[in-house]
């Protein structure tokens, strides 16, 4: 008597198993891929953080904890979508007195300090230093915090550049108080030697006017800016150092 075993018997088993095991594979391709996208990018955040030191950019008078929160706010806008241009990364460190060269443009792509520049700050900010610091229309004061930046168009004061503020409560009116980046005179080198400290805008980062053309250029549609001070009061209300507070 031949015994006869139906195919369908073993077919379905294995059928049953392969797919089994495609899913597994699958499930580890894919935990494999997030792992490896996880690592790339703690690698590229932390070449970016080693630049402060390659670019000796605190022999210049970066702030070591402006840099790192500059860097931060940086991917914090980079996850939200904000910045079209995520290469450049631009500073200005108003722990500095004005009569210093405060304002750090760096290329992270490309590991380079493109500019160090004067700037100015609000003429009720200070005298040399920058301490008081307003989002209100009219107070002629400086706004700290994270700014995307905006297009170029040509005003008063010449080639401008717009600034978006990202921090409601903080730098949130920047549009509506017209601060801008553009060209000064009394944004000059001279100046600061003469007298100690440059001159003082209405809340705007103006720099010098040999410089604003290249600068505004360079950093214009959709790149980082950061305005930093050691001020407890901004540190601990800003959504973008929530953790750092």
């Amino acid at each position: 008597m031949k015994i006869r075993f139906s195919k369908k018997r073993y077919i379905l088993p294995f059928l049953a198993l392969t797919s089994l095991l495609s899913l597994k594979v699958s499930s580890i391709g894919k935990k494999t891929t997030g792992v490896v996208k996880h690592t790339v990018a703690k690698a590229a955040v932390s070449a970016k953080a080693m630049l402060y030191d390659q670019l000796a950019l605190g022999s210049l008078g970066l702030s070591q904890q402006a840099y790192q929160y500059a860097l931060e706010g940086y991917e914090r806008l980079l996850e939200e979508g904000k910045l079209k241009n995520d290469e450049i990364l631009s500073i200005v460190d108003f722990s500095l007195p004005s009569s210093k060269k405060r304002l750090f443009v760096i290329d992270l792509a490309s590991g380079k300090l493109l500019f160090n520049s004067l700037v100015s700050h609000g003429r009720n900010s200070g005298k040399d230093m920058a301490t008081n610091f307003s989002n209100s229309q009219e107070s002629f004061q400086s706004s700290l915090g994270f700014y995307v930046t905006g297009g170029t168009y040509k005003g008063k004061h010449g080639y401008s550049l717009k600034l978006e503020g990202e921090e409601d409560g903080i730098n949130s009116n920047a549009m509506e108080r017209g601060i801008v980046m553009h060209a000064a005179s009394y944004v000059d080198e001279k100046l600061a030697r003469l007298q100690g400290y440059i001159g003082r805008s209405l809340g705007c980062p103006a720099v010098p006017v040999k410089l604003h053309k290249k600068i505004i250029s360079k950093i214009q549609n959709g790149t980082c800016l950061f305005m930093y001070s050691p001020d407890q009061k901004y540190i601990a209300a800003s959504r973008m150092l929530q953790h750092a507070a």
